[in-house]
């Protein structure tokens, strides 16, 4: 409450004398140094005048009086500078933080001068800035979930027109439960998407069995996996989730055979390697393949997948404090490397 009064002060302030406050600052580094300056030069004419009153016939030294002006101008702009850096410092700081995702970032508003516009400048973008991503999210978050009900009906509505024309096995019936079974994983990855970009939604964290989510993960797909005993700190079904959408990625778009590799990488890090020998994916999209729906040229909607899943890998990597990245391997294929904290 007291830096929206500073604020509001030093806009009414601002109204009445443009120019004189936007200029403030540079009239306060001015001042200084000309005072600075001034002061030492009628020190040294008053030096200069007492030393050739005394003695006449010597001649006046200058270079002590220069060290002395130099002394003084750096002793009298020493505040000022050390003012306007510490500040400038603070707006660097916060500018980084808001572009590491911390929304909630706000700098503190000192004086009335251009670092103090250019501050409270800062804080009204932020502001607008987690207003808006705050108000996608909700709106994303609400469609999604507003979604699931009559996908809920339909499923419902489909079941029993199938028990009544006996039409369970029918391609129709077979075709439009697929759709509707992805468009429902599409829904749940949204609202997964959504809730994971909200960095103020802390993650629940427990050590996790890193090898036993890979080996249970590769049974239920029927593949063959290598583990070390290690565990890690997070969320247990995120990363799950993370395993299932590597392993059923290379299923569906690589070839056999499937590897899948826990290890430990060093003594603080965990290195989880998916690889296949598929047709492996462009180098040109190699930087893509972790945006959401994005799909390589030439990979239509029939073949399925490239859509959330390996955004979501990114996004619970990033989360629990890990990389990940696609590569193409020698001889075919493509490997993902998945970078984890180890506890």
């Amino acid at each position: 409450m007291r830096r929206f009064k500073h604020k509001q002060s030093c806009k009414h302030r601002e109204r009445g004398s443009f120019w004189r406050l936007r200029k403030r600052l540079f009239w306060q580094i001015y001042a200084v140094v000309v005072g600075s300056v001034i002061l030492v030069s009628i020190l040294v004419a008053t030096t200069a005048f007492h030393l050739q009153e005394q003695h006449p016939n010597k001649r006046v030294p200058i270079f002590p009086f220069l060290v002395l002006s130099a002394l003084v101008v750096s002793l009298g702009a020493y505040p000022i500078s050390k003012r306007l850096t510490r500040r400038l410092e603070q707006l660097k700081q916060g500018v980084e933080a808001l572009g590491e995702g911390k929304l909630d970032t706000r700098l503190p508003v000192q004086g009335c001068d251009e670092v103090a516009v250019l501050a409270t400048s800062f804080n009204q973008s932020a502001e607008r800035i987690q207003a808006l991503l705050a108000s996608q999210r909700q709106l994303l978050a609400n469609a999604s979930h507003e979604l699931r009900s009559p996908l809920a009906r339909m499923q419902m509505g489909l079941a029993l027109l199938a028990e009544q024309n006996e039409l369970e096995t029918s391609n129709q019936v077979l075709s439009l439960r697929h759709d509707m079974n992805e468009l429902n994983q599409l829904v749940e990855e949204i609202l997964l998407a959504s809730r994971l970009d909200t960095l103020e939604i802390p993650l629940t964290k427990q050590a996790v069995d890193l090898a036993g989510l890979l080996a249970e993960e590769c049974a239920r797909l029927g593949l063959e996996g290598e583990a070390e005993a290690l565990q890690t700190e997070g969320d247990t079904r995120l990363l799950r989730r993370l395993i299932r959408n590597l392993l059923e990625n290379a299923k569906r778009h690589g070839g056999e055979p499937i590897e899948a590799k826990l290890v430990a990488q060093g003594v603080n890090n965990i290195l989880l390697t998916i690889s296949d020998r598929g047709k492996g994916i462009p180098a040109e999209a190699l930087a893509h393949v972790f945006e959401p729906f994005y799909r390589p040229a030439g990979h239509g909607e029939g073949q399925g997948g490239w859509g959330l899943g390996l955004s979501l890998v990114r996004q619970i990597a990033t989360r629990h404090g890990g990389e990940v990245l696609c590569l193409n391997r020698d001889r075919g294929g493509t490997v993902f490397k998945v970078t984890l904290p180890r506890v």
